[in-house]
């Protein structure tokens, strides 16, 4: 039986008003067969689905979405199609381009020679579309480019809102005037006549409850007709209980001024409400600032070479394989290995080293890098959404919509929120009108409002996701890339740090340490012999001494000949003279005495290094060695670990004589030598059964199943693919202070989240009883509910500023 092979997409919804409203989209879509998982974030204002392709897709997804009563954003883009020559083209263009799962409508008109495609743009790009129609043998070119740039969605609500409260603030300050001039300290107000009248207020309220109140007796009608109740529902009840009974009032009163009228109760409730929501929009527009940063990291544009035609183009049009001309000063538009020329690349968007890296020919580099000095010719490798900088958006956008455990709690008391509120407002009114107030509709009617009004389950609702997506987003911008909330929230349980050696704790790959010369030779020509004849071998111990011997500024020369003896060393002959670089068995073999040499040997030896010893013209000239060396900032990030309680243990398959120097240079007490690739995830385990947390930190392929079975598993972003894959938490700049940061961060998150729950459940706790006993004036509970959304994302965005001691 085949395995099922699940995909992913991200869909943008609109109309959600608070957490009810997710839930029921959530529950709505899991409910669909082929859907193994949907992950609605009411904060985000999106859905993350994992689905089988060949039972469901994005027009289900839609169809199910917009019959819950909310919609589903997404974009659309005209094409000029050039090729075509009958309606066979156009019906061949429209099935290819319908097949993919990120399609949902395809119009292609053979006479204007156009196409017009509705598609997620989670799931497939512009550039995507124009691909598969030029593969069909067609030409696609975007129609009327310049206007085709899509606007934030969010921007548009801000909009949107903002005009809805202006309106709305010029209609009900009138009402909210005539409203304070009742009372006794507020006699000296001069107020004109018509204010007064009930139909000069009835004029006023209406557009205000019906026009700019009409988003909440739609969204009331959606949840209703759907058997759930949201905001919506308490405000579209609340404000037309004040509207209605202040319309029937002024029936059954006409002619009077002094009957008791609520007009300025809904409309101001409506004001404050829309307000509230104009600076929640804002709020949540600035929690997804990380994403706006890393993005405009990216170059825009890149120059390239296509038909020996140098030319400048978008950066979505670069293809795999192109050359790309990079001058001084510009970003690296894409990833790729440079083909000529070099320079020194800024990678601190990467790395956090402000140093500049030189490459050069054959060299990697990463797009969005800076090109500090030199010309380039780089052929890209991985363009669009493979490159690296896209990858580590794509980690930060799945960590913000997704959701921690500690939501879970959030969501179910939502779900049921709204009919308790209900039933609440409704005992509410039947006690103040049968008992307290005998008979006195209006202070009932009053007391319910209220009720209805100040219980919004929207703080709730934004309590988690505003702070993981700000949580997130900050530790990205220190290289910190969480792959998901419930990530995020166990990072803080940690107790125990497990540790590779070979490139976590170490630079991971050998160095030069150690030059010892006999007295009668040269130093330099010692090691200008040495290196010129390790040129050519492939040892990585080779690489580690020619690259040491070309940091001492010795130019290396040309071999006459070259031999590498498997497991004793390399003979070479350079400039007549016959040099070994090897083993004490490849100098025993030939006959070579070094007895001095061997006590010193054995002495580097034991400290963890590997020797070798050289022999010119048949006599011994000296030794070099060559080691790991731990990386700079190890000791003092071990050193943070341990004041943070946390049990540091260096596990390797190395041997333990190497091992425990090593992790004496660090400051590590625990280690676990000579353990086989598969035997770290048993040492993972075995942490685990003493009920430890374990946190495990590697970077290699051999580090993935341990990464894969502890409680957080994290990779040095330096790594390989498979232990980033592996990994709950990816660390990118290779320094193990990231570790103890991704701990504080976690820790700082998880505060705020539980902050901001405190907050949401204990205003509806308070608020609810001083609203049903009376002491709160409707407007006032209005503007406290209002207040309470925006504060949950105020506290939240207090992440955004966080800083690590460290990089201060």
């Amino acid at each position: 039986m085949s395995k099922t092979e699940f995909k992913e997409t991200n869909i943008q919804i609109s109309g959600m008003t608070c957490a009810a409203c997710a839930n029921r989209i959530e529950k709505g879509l899991n409910k669909l067969e082929g859907v193994e998982k949907a992950n609605v974030n009411f904060a985000l204002e999106n859905s993350t689905i994992k689905y089988d392709p060949k039972i469901t897709n994005l027009i289900d997804f839609q169809e199910r979405i917009e019959k819950l009563g909310y919609g589903v954003i997404t974009e659309k883009a005209d094409f000029t199609i050039s090729g075509m020559t009958c309606a066979a083209c156009a019906n061949r263009i429209e099935k290819v381009i319908k097949k993919d799962p990120g399609v949902l409508n395809v119009n292609v008109n053979l006479a204007l020679e156009t196409a017009s495609v509705v598609y997620n743009p989670s799931d497939i790009t512009v550039q995507g579309i124009i691909d598969k129609i030029n593969k069909l043998g067609y030409g696609a070119k975007v129609k009327d480019e310049e206007n085709q740039k899509t606007s934030d969605h969010r921007l548009k609500e801000i909009e949107n809102q903002k005009g809805k409260f202006l309106f709305s603030l010029i209609l009900s300050f009138p009402l909210l005037w005539a409203m304070v001039s009742h009372f006794s300290f507020t006699s000296f107000i001069y107020l004109p006549e018509m204010f007064m009248n009930p139909w000069m207020q009835f004029l006023l309220a209406t557009p205000v409850q019906f026009i700019v109140g009409k988003q909440f007796y739609i969204g009331a009608f959606k949840a209703l007709r759907n058997k759930s109740a949201n905001m919506d529902v308490l405000v579209a009840l609340g404000t037309s209980a004040a509207y209605f009974y202040s319309l029937y009032m002024s029936i059954k009163e006409w002619g009077s001024h002094s009957v008791e009228l609520y007009y300025e109760t809904s409309a101001v409730l409506i004001t404050l409400i829309i307000l509230g929501k104009l600076f929640e929009a804002k709020a949540k527009g600035r929690s997804s600032e990380a994403i706006k940063k890393l993005m405009g990291l990216q170059a825009k544009t890149a120059i390239v070479v296509r038909d020996g035609i140098e030319r400048e183009i978008l950066l979505e049009e670069v293809k795999v394989g192109d050359i790309v001309y990079v001058k001084p000063g510009e970003k690296i538009p894409v990833d790729g290995e440079i083909v000529d020329g070099n320079s020194a690349l800024d990678e601190s968007m990467l790395t956090g080293e402000s140093i500049p890296v030189d490459k050069s020919i054959g060299d990697f580099v990463t797009g969005a890098t800076i090109n500090k000095n030199g010309f380039l010719k780089i052929k890209a490798k991985k363009v669009g959404r493979d490159t690296v900088l896209s990858q580590i958006i794509k980690v930060v956008e799945e960590a913000q919509g997704s959701k921690a455990p500690i939501q879970r709690l959030a969501d179910q008391i939502s779900g049921v929120f709204v009919p308790i509120v209900v039933g609440i407002a409704v005992i509410t009114f039947l006690i103040w009108f049968i008992w307290i107030n005998p008979g006195e509709f209006s202070v009932a009617l009053e007391k319910l409002i209220a009720v209805l009004v100040i219980a919004c389950p929207c703080a709730l609702g934004l309590a988690t996701p505003t702070s993981i997506m700000a949580g997130s987003g900050r530790a990205a911008e220190y290289g910190i890339l969480f792959k998901g909330g419930e990530h995020l929230e166990t990072t803080q349980k940690i107790t125990t740090v497990l540790l590779d050696k070979t490139g976590t704790v170490t630079n991971g790959k050998p160095v030069l340490t150690d030059v010892l010369v006999e007295k009668s030779i040269n130093e330099e020509e010692f090691l200008y012999l040495i290196g010129s004849a390790e040129k050519r071998s492939e040892h990585p111990l080779a690489e580690a001494l020619v690259t040491g011997i070309q940091e001492r500024g010795i130019q290396l020369g040309e071999l006459d000949e070259f031999e590498a003896i498997p497991g004793y060393g390399i003979k070479a002959i350079i400039q007549s003279k016959e040099v070994l670089v090897g083993t004490r068995k490849l100098m025993s073999v030939n006959n070579i005495d070094a007895p001095l040499a061997i006590p010193i040997m054995e002495k580097l030896e034991n400290i963890g290094k590997t020797v070798m010893l050289v022999s010119i013209n048949g006599q011994y000239a000296g030794l070099v060695a060559v080691a790991d060396t731990i990386k700079e900032s190890s000791k003092n990030a071990i050193s943070r670990l341990i004041e943070m309680g946390l049990e540091v243990i260096m596990i390797t398959g190395d041997n333990e004589r190497t091992a425990k120097n090593i992790a004496e240079q660090a400051g590590i007490k625990n280690v676990i030598a000579e353990v086989l690739p598969d035997g770290k995830a048993n040492e993972v385990k075995k942490l685990q059964q003493l009920g430890k947390k374990v946190a495990m930190v590697g970077d290699g392929i051999n580090d993935a199943p341990a990464l894969a079975m502890a409680d957080i598993g994290m990779a040095i972003g330096t790594g390989t693919d498979v232990a980033m894959e592996a990994a709950d938490i990816t660390l990118i700049r290779g320094d193990l202070n990231s570790i103890a940061d991704a701990i504080f961060m976690s820790k700082k998150t998880i505060r705020n989240i539980k902050q901001n729950l405190f907050w949401a459940f204990a205003y509806n706790a308070i608020g609810v009883p001083i609203a049903a006993m009376g002491f709160l004036a409707p407007w006032v509970a209005g503007a406290a509910m209002a207040f309470s959304s925006v504060s949950v994302v105020l506290n939240a965005l207090r992440l955004q500023r966080v800083k690590l001691d460290h990089l201060k």
